[in-house]
């Protein structure tokens, strides 16, 4: 039955759409020609486009138009370890493998321990071994592979790197080969289940400041850990409550009296029965707002004494006579050479962050894809929910964003393998590697949260089920944003970088350029904040909004807004602190701290410029000149919806016209139409699996309601059975009044 027919016998009945407001925004699209509309429409499956109803303004792809290669921007998206991804997902799509639901914390934990030795004889973690271990040092794949347990059950992922990525992964990087020979197989094994114990109850994130002391014993050649009072008890340690047999136990190394600041140590915890060793510690975290499979837990130490070899001493070794050496002077540096060999766990979270938002947004997509609600251009067939202008404003933006960190975390990824694999392993090239983690994980992490709460929302009470997955990701990505360095800590980092970057400029200017440098920057400065730059930008744009439109969606106007308000925001942050440096270091401070939320606004700006620069790299890789095409309008809507989201900004500072920021948010919904015949394609290149997605109602579930609905409708309609509604016998009355009248 076509849609014609559908609607005039609806028109017959007297039935009226809803008040609901057709979407708006296609003026640049249109349906002319576009294939008649059947009782299917809105369910194709991923990597297809559905088509359009000839009644309303849904957009269609044209004939000859632009297409996605679903399989080409797949394969771009798993980027260099395409193949470790491949092997990976196969392995998450394992129902074995996946999350339990209504299991108590005990029974799920027991479940992730069983889980992790299946991962051993799948012989998972064999990647991340250097060759004098047998392994290929593929750092690279190894994360790559790792981060796909996301969409499995996210405790096994971080129950995984607890024990491989954390726990081995700081014998390998801090230790020497002995120790690699003697206790890395067990650790790869499970025979020693592992916790890495780093962050204390009453420093978290100020890992220079932790209380928990190692002494050495020149008598017996022996360290003593301690913990000296309750606020250094080790915290939230994954694998301490319950498995741990070992630890990676971060303390205060001292040796004949002196401090030499933070280094790590080998500190066994358990015997073969689990039982605690004498002088150690254990308390249970208990139930959590997430990752309820993983044994999180405390740990203190009472004078407990380990060989003087326990030292993992890559970066600090101390002789027999307690003599302290060190291929780094600076203790300062020592001390963040150290933590940097660990900054993979932030790597592993931005992919891991990345890859949950793919799936929520496969989830919601393809539900509201097949999910109708109201009448509108067709009087017969409720619309389904993407064809409304709001439901494609609250997930378009996420996929477009979630395009642009998939491009970014594979550029970390690459940075984090040459560093890793000691082909790039330089100073500068681990600080660079530092701060772009640092400033990609707390925007990966916040995105996941915002979006998997969006898709749940976008589905309504279907959302809130536990049996499709949002609720449940939602509370296990939570602790995301807070572990492997606090989002708010590592954007401060990023801005100290910055800041450092900014300075290093000045140093290059001899005495007398300072001046002129500073004065001149304060100068442009200054007319960012004057109408002068508005005007012109008004009076060269006044009259005609498409030039307007064009220009934004350039490359060049977006590149050169974002990397503007990156460079401002520092310039402006640094020119505030220049007194600091002749204050007193307690006045310094609070000059500084006066400064944070500039600071970290800064930050922010930096990542969006760097997510933005890796999604152009993305799509310039790519062969196909449709997905490119298709790519772009992507990228644009990602570009422009963050000029958007800090548009006062950009109009206070002089960088945008009045004009053209009116113009923005009209701009941004024409990306949007342009975008929905892209939807279904865009979120099949994410190559999320069946065995991944485990929601109904993405599944065909809703897809089923809808047909057996449409199906009863039918029969209702073609029925001379079918009871007449009272609005309809109304209209009929007034009708007749009316031609009696005449």
């Amino acid at each position: 039955m076509t849609a014609t027919a559908d609607r005039s016998e609806r028109e017959v009945a007297g039935d009226t759409p809803a008040l609901i407001p057709t979407p708006t925004g296609a003026d640049t699209i249109t349906t002319e020609g576009a294939p008649e509309q059947t009782d299917t429409q809105g369910t194709d499956a991923p990597g297809t486009t559905a088509s359009a109803t000839p009644t309303g303004p849904i957009p269609v792809v044209p004939e000859g138009g632009a297409r996605l290669d679903v399989a080409a921007v797949s394969q771009a998206l798993k980027g260099r370890w395409a193949e470790s991804r491949d092997v990976a997902r196969e392995r998450a799509a394992r129902p074995e493998l996946h999350k339990p639901y209504d299991v108590s914390v005990a029974e799920h934990r027991a479940r992730v321990l069983e889980q992790m030795h299946l991962l051993v004889a799948d012989d998972a973690s064999h990647k991340m071994l250097p060759e004098h271990l047998g392994g290929p040092n593929d750092n690279g794949g190894n994360v790559a592979a790792f981060e796909e347990l996301v969409v499995a059950d996210p405790s096994l992922q971080i129950k995984a790197g607890v024990q491989w990525g954390l726990f081995t992964a700081a014998i390998i990087q801090l230790g020497n080969e002995e120790q690699h020979r003697t206790w890395v197989p067990d650790a790869m094994s499970l025979q020693i289940p592992g916790a890495f114990a780093m962050t204390e109850i009453g420093h978290g994130s100020d890992v220079q400041s932790l209380a928990t002391t190692a002494t050495y014993d020149e008598g017996t050649q022996e360290w003593v850990i301690h913990t000296p009072f309750r606020a250094a008890w080790k915290d939230y340690l994954g694998n301490a409550a319950l498995h741990a047999r070992a630890a990676t136990v971060f303390a205060r190394l001292i040796t004949q009296g002196v401090d030499h600041g933070v280094h790590c140590f080998y500190v066994p915890v358990r015997d073969e029965e689990g039982k605690l060793l004498p002088g150690i510690s254990s308390e249970d975290d208990g139930p959590k707002g997430g990752l309820n499979g993983i044994d999180n837990g405390r740990l203190a130490f009472d004078q407990v004494r380990i060989p003087r070899t326990n030292l993992l001493n890559r970066y600090g070794d101390v002789a027999e006579d307690g003599t302290y050496t060190s291929p780094i002077e600076s203790p300062g540096r020592r001390f963040f050479t150290m933590l940097g060999t660990l900054v993979q766990g932030r790597v592993s979270l931005d992919g891991a962050a990345n890859r949950a938002s793919q799936l929520a947004l496969h989830i919601a997509i393809t539900y509201a894809t097949q999910r109708r609600q109201f009448t509108a251009a067709d009087p017969t067939r409720e619309m389904v929910l993407l064809d409304y202008q709001s439901h494609l404003q609250r997930l378009m933006p996420k996929l477009a964003a979630t395009y642009a960190g998939a491009f970014a975390h594979e550029q970390l990824l690459q940075a984090f393998d040459d560093v890793f694999s000691g082909r790039g392993d330089t100073p500068e090239a681990r600080e660079d590697l530092e701060t772009m983690a640092a400033a990609l994980k707390p925007t990966s992490t916040r995105l996941a949260l915002d979006t998997v709460q969006e898709c749940r929302e976008a589905c309504g009470g279907a959302g809130f089920m536990a049996e499709n997955q949002l609720v449940g990701l939602h509370q296990d990505l939570d602790v995301y944003a807070t572990f492997e360095g606090d989002n708010t800590v590592l954007l401060q980092l990023v801005a100290k970088r910055l800041l450092s970057d900014y300075t290093s400029e000045l140093k290059n200017i001899d005495r007398a350029g300072i001046g002129r440098f500073i004065a001149q920057r304060a100068e442009v400065l200054a007319k960012r904040h004057t109408p002068w730059t508005r005007l012109a930008q008004d009076l060269s744009d006044r009259g005609n909004s498409k030039r307007a439109f064009d220009t934004m969606r350039s490359a060049g106007f977006q590149e050169e807004m974002l990397a503007d308000r990156a460079r401002v925001k520092v310039e402006e942050v640094a020119l505030s602190m220049r007194p600091a440096a002749r204050m007193s270091p307690t006045d310094a401070a609070a000059h500084v701290n006066k400064h944070q939320v500039e600071m970290l606004d800064a930050a922010r700006a930096h990542a969006e410029l760097v997510l933005w620069r890796a999604f152009t790299a993305g799509i310039e890789a790519l062969e196909d000149e449709d997905s490119r095409t298709v790519l772009t309008d992507v990228r644009d809507l990602f570009g422009l919806d963050r000029i958007n989201a800090d548009l006062a900004w950009f109009l206070l500072n002089g960088q945008i016209s009045a004009q053209r920021g009116r113009q923005i948010t009209s701009d941004l919904r024409r990306l949007l139409w342009r975008l929905r015949p892209h939807a279904l394609d865009l979120v099949a290149a994410f190559d999320v699996r069946p065995g991944h997605v485990r929601a109904p109602i993405a599944l065909g579930g809703e897809q089923e309601r809808q047909d057996e609905a449409a199906a009863y409708h039918r029969a209702q309609r073609a029925s001379s059975d079918t009871p007449v509604s009272e609005k309809v016998l109304r209209d009929r009355a007034q009708k007749d009044k009316r031609a009696q009248k005449k």
